[in-house]
């Protein structure tokens, strides 16, 4: 069996952000904040990874999530570091069984560009959405105007521009 899985970090922050949106109301409008936070903490990186399931051997249950050493590819990307990981199991050397599926990985590499601009875009969507709709709601004006201003909005990370 051959799988690939493009992720942004884990299924968990995903749950927890669903949790602190849930958690919104009039009297606590933290948790949009918190939740913007979990957000943008997990849009910085991506986490490709190839792998074959050895139909001979058995594993952990941890391990089939990943796949066993040897048998994945994996690539990690932190788009504000600026870092990029490889690891590339012994069976898809040009001497393994698997060689033919680099090129596979390689390519869901780089639709992952796509995927983190979309991300971030999404991300920074939301942001205007939730800053107007919480300036609208404040009884306060200079928190109205405080947070419609844009001196102090961090910017979106962008990706540099493919080669």
């Amino acid at each position: 069996m051959v799988t690939s899985d493009k992720r942004t970090k884990d299924k968990k922050a995903s749950v927890e952000f669903r949790e602190k949106l849930q958690a919104v109301n009039a009297d606590n409008t933290n948790s949009i904040f918190e939740a913007l936070q979990v957000a943008l903490t997990e849009a910085i990186e991506l986490e490709i990874t190839t792998w074959v399931e050895p139909s001979d051997t058995t594993h952990s249950p941890s391990e089939s999530d990943r796949g066993k050493p040897g048998y994945r590819m994996r690539t990690r990307i932190n788009i504000v570091d600026g870092d990029i990981d490889n690891e590339v199991g012994n069976q898809f050397l040009n001497s393994g069984p698997y060689a033919e599926l680099r090129e596979f990985h390689v390519s869901q590499v780089r639709e992952s560009r796509q995927i983190v601009q979309q991300n971030l875009d999404n991300l920074k969507q939301l942001v205007g959405v939730v800053v107007s709709t919480i300036g609208s709601l404040s009884p306060n004006p200079s928190a109205r105007s405080a947070l419609r201003g844009n001196s102090n909005r961090p910017s979106t990370p962008s990706l540099p521009p493919s080669n």
